[in-house]
């Protein structure tokens, strides 16, 4: 075994998935190679520093986009269709054959005979091409095509036959105290055609989290609070940044995933209006030794010099700067 088998085998060793006929020779070789039980201990230390570090739990915000994306991906996917699947089967079918010949051999004549009789079936039933111009819509709905799923062509012909999906456009009506429509308004804020529809939808759930109707840190109101925390760190049109940072202000002095939000809209933001409000915002919580370490840092360093300005000043209106 070369060192680079043997260091491949080394990873499936740690994960359990050597093969039992891999284990012996990987263990001789790792007898009289120092490179690969170097390796070896290297990667164990690697998997034990790892595990010594604390698990972070997904958002939930994230865990929903995932199982979007990948729902979509899944969709997708054509599926194995009839003659896919047999074909599959017949192969397995013929690979146990090989200890039978006499009996491959009358397959073989059957297989011809009835290759000929499909092909002289198929000619004298295939359709007759259609005019051009002629569309044939099987299921006709109402909508816009999403994607095309597949193409076939009949031989020797015109006639193509394509698969397609349709998105239906659906709408939904009900007070925004309403479960289903603040979950519409959720997807709105990440998954919106357009930037003015998730400025709409981040908008209605801060006048909701304003008035303190839907923010509270369980239930719904904990989805909201996400939401509008993507939006923040994540959306790429500083209005509705500016927007989420509003109905976040409220609960700065309350909820530390909040505050955390609105301190790296501070540090990172690319627009300086958010990065100033932003600022603003943290006024009830500047006597917080975080909250004073990233206005020191910002104060100092940021290459904005208004930046600068907000955060000295912020700084001196604190009763317990040091």
């Amino acid at each position: 075994m070369k060192c680079q088998s043997a260091r491949d085998c080394i990873v499936l060793l740690n994960y359990g998935e050597l093969p039992d006929e891999l284990a012996g020779v990987l263990e001789q070789h790792l007898a009289g190679c120092e490179d690969c039980r170097e390796e070896l201990e290297a990667f164990r230390g690697f998997e034990e520093r790892l595990a010594a570090m604390p698990v972070l739990e997904p958002s939930p915000n994230l865990l929903a986009q995932s199982r979007m994306k990948l729902d979509d991906a899944l969709d997708m996917i054509p599926p194995h269709g009839f003659l896919t699947q047999l074909r599959t089967n017949f192969y397995r079918w013929m690979g146990n054959l090989r200890s039978a010949p006499a009996l491959a051999t009358l397959l073989l004549g059957v297989g011809f005979l009835s290759g000929n009789f499909t092909h002289r079936y198929q000619v004298a039933h295939a359709p007759k091409p259609q005019a051009p111009g002629t569309v044939t819509i099987n299921h006709p709905t109402e909508g816009v095509i999403a994607n095309v799923t597949g193409i076939v062509q009949t031989p020797d012909s015109e006639l193509v036959q394509v698969n397609y999906n349709k998105i239906v456009p659906e709408s939904m009506e009900g007070s925004l105290d309403s479960p289903e429509i603040r979950k519409l308004l959720l997807v709105g804020t990440n998954a919106a055609t357009t930037d003015r529809v998730r400025l709409n939808a981040v908008s209605l759930l801060t006048n909701e989290c304003k008035v303190g109707h839907a923010c509270q840190p369980t239930g719904d109101g904990k989805d909201i609070r996400n939401g509008l925390m993507v939006s923040l760190r994540y959306d790429q049109d500083a209005g509705v940044r500016m927007v989420a940072l509003e109905g976040l202000q409220r609960y700065v002095g309350q909820d530390q995933h909040v505050r955390d939000a609105v301190l790296e809209a501070v540090m990172h933001d690319s627009d300086p209006q958010v990065r100033q409000t932003a600022i603003g915002v943290l006024e009830p919580v500047q006597s917080d030794s975080s909250v004073r370490q990233v206005l020191r840092t910002v104060a100092a360093q940021d290459a904005n010099p208004y930046i600068r300005t907000a955060s000295f000043n912020a700084l001196q209106s604190s009763a317990d700067i040091q």
